[in-house]
């Protein structure tokens, strides 16, 4: 019978879900901008987003299940070396709203621009790089979504001692729903409600470890000596201490960490479409300090816990990769009652992180791709809702599809989707908004050049000195958008008013 409890609070978390996305539709139906159209609301909330509400859907969006999984069964493994390529994510929500928030909330508000691609179409006027944008962004996303599910099945499965399967039913058809009938608005408050919990579990479950272990000096003590390459050695030696993992992970990768999950996160654009969410600058600034902190506790705390776990001398994976350990220490170390809560944590990341992936895609087909070829239709608000809730519903129930047949290491999925979108949207977004000279023609030869090394590199693996893939592939994309941009003709002047206006 205690077995079930686990289940109780889930399905308080689950009612809750339910009971936001009912209010955020009736609050959609009877706001003003409702009545003006149906797609400022659905995909943007209406740019009402308060500070602390963009703070933590960015958060969450970011926070994927990878940061609760897998980045801390990475770290039980590789030690504070994992730690130390996370840190870079502390940046992530700072330099995401100080670098893109103020302009692209000026700029899409002049323009009516609801979606990255779009504010990108009106700055270049070119179809084909619209078109280029939004099928990297579908199939990324699918590849992410996939990914996310994948992890929310794993811990079901190990925690309630039920099939993959059933546990991808539970949660994905949820995420699926409440994205789908909810839009931006029940996203992003899906999303605040998520980062509180995920902050919540990362602190009980740490804390149940401490106890457990005897302390934290017991628990480095023992993770130190877990990753001894010689019995004799000293303590200062030990491979769990080491900030690059006595070399498993070259300071070359850690360089890349940078790029990967630190500057280039500029260029996610689930991220960046919160930029053109909020209601005045306050809220920008708020949510920068908001989200910075947060931010840094749930990285930093996240992959810090995988470590700690070292320190428990009867934890064994059994043979299970690592994506196993945090729902293993969930179900062993604390309650029924006490797993259900912490489970929340994973499940908000993953849940949360789907629906700011689903929402946006759903963007790039309605609005990017659609209604361009079908432009009567955007007066048609009836249409617009069945059309955009079914694109949601099958996207989401694709990446389900792909889920059921599950791999390992979830992390090196989302990276790999990671460094694709950033290659595609980061410099044509930063140097379409700061860079009056870049042309159409260098963003797509940024972004077919950049795929072309990332491809060769991840796939023909040649040795780069331990580089990741972005730092070639981001370097040749840098090359070509500024040599193309420069060998081609300006972007009319027209454009450029809206992105450059005259003092």
């Amino acid at each position: 019978m205690s077995q079930y409890l686990i289940f109780l609070p889930l399905a308080v978390f689950f009612l809750v879900l339910v009971a936001t996305t009912v209010w955020t539709e009736r609050m959609r139906t009877r706001s003003p901008a409702a009545a003006r159209g149906f797609t400022g609301e659905y995909f943007l909330g209406s740019r009402s987003l308060s500070g602390f509400v963009l703070a933590m859907t960015l958060i969450a969006t970011y926070g994927s299940v990878s940061s609760f999984v897998s980045g801390p069964g990475i770290a039980w493994k590789l030690g504070l070396g994992w730690v130390v390529f996370a840190a870079p994510q502390i940046i992530a929500g700072f330099l995401v709203l100080g670098l893109l928030g103020k302009k692209m909330a000026i700029v899409s508000r002049a323009t009516g621009a609801l979606t990255v691609t779009g504010l990108l179409e009106v700055r270049f006027g070119s179809r084909l790089l619209t078109v280029l944008l939004s099928v990297a962004l579908l199939l990324f996303f699918c590849a992410m979504m996939t990914g996310q599910f994948i992890g929310g099945a794993a811990i079901f499965a190990e925690a309630a001692d039920i099939s993959p399967a059933t546990g991808l039913v539970l949660f994905g058809l949820l995420t699926v729903g409440y994205t789908a009938f909810g839009g931006f608005r029940a996203v992003a408050w899906t999303d605040t409600v998520c980062a509180i919990l995920m902050l919540a579990g990362m602190f009980m479950l740490g804390g149940a470890i401490l106890s457990e272990a005897g302390g934290l000096t017991a628990a480095m003590e023992r993770a130190a000596a877990a990753g001894l390459s010689d019995p004799a050695a000293d303590l200062s030696t030990s491979t769990m201490l080491s900030p690059n993992a006595a070399g498993a992970l070259p300071w070359t990768l850690l360089f890349s960490a940078w790029i990967l999950v630190g500057f280039g996160t500029a260029g996610l654009p689930q991220s960046a479409v919160r930029c053109m969410s909020y209601r005045e600058s306050s809220d920008l600034h708020r949510a920068m300090i908001v989200s910075t902190v947060v931010c840094g506790a749930l990285m930093v705390g996240l992959t810090t816990i995988g470590v700690l776990a070292r320190g428990l001398p009867a934890l064994d994976l059994g043979g299970a990769s690592t994506d196993h350990l945090v729902p293993r220490l969930i179900t062993e170390y604390l309650s029924p009652v006490e797993a259900g809560i912490t489970l929340i944590g994973p499940l908000a990341a993953t849940m949360s992180t789907v629906s700011s992936l689903l929402i946006a895609a759903s963007s790039a087909v309605v609005k990017d791709l659609l209604l361009t070829v079908r432009p009567d239709l955007e007066g048609h608000n009836r249409t617009l809702v069945l059309v955009s809730r079914g694109v949601t519903l099958v996207l989401g129930l694709v990446s389900m599809a792909f889920a059921l047949d599950p791999i390992d290491l979830i992390a090196w999925i989302n990276m790999g989707a990671f460094g694709g979108l950033e290659l595609a949207f980061l410099l044509p977004l930063a140097g379409g908004l700061y860079w009056r000279r870049a042309t159409a023609a260098g963003c797509l030869a940024s972004i077919i050049g950049g795929f072309a090394v990332y491809a060769w590199v991840l796939f023909g693996k040649p040795d780069i000195a331990g580089f990741h893939a972005i730092v070639p592939a981001f370097a040749a994309a840098a090359v070509l958008f500024v040599a193309v941009s420069l060998m081609t003709k300006p972007t009319e002047e027209s454009r450029l008013s809206w992105f450059f206006p005259m003092k």
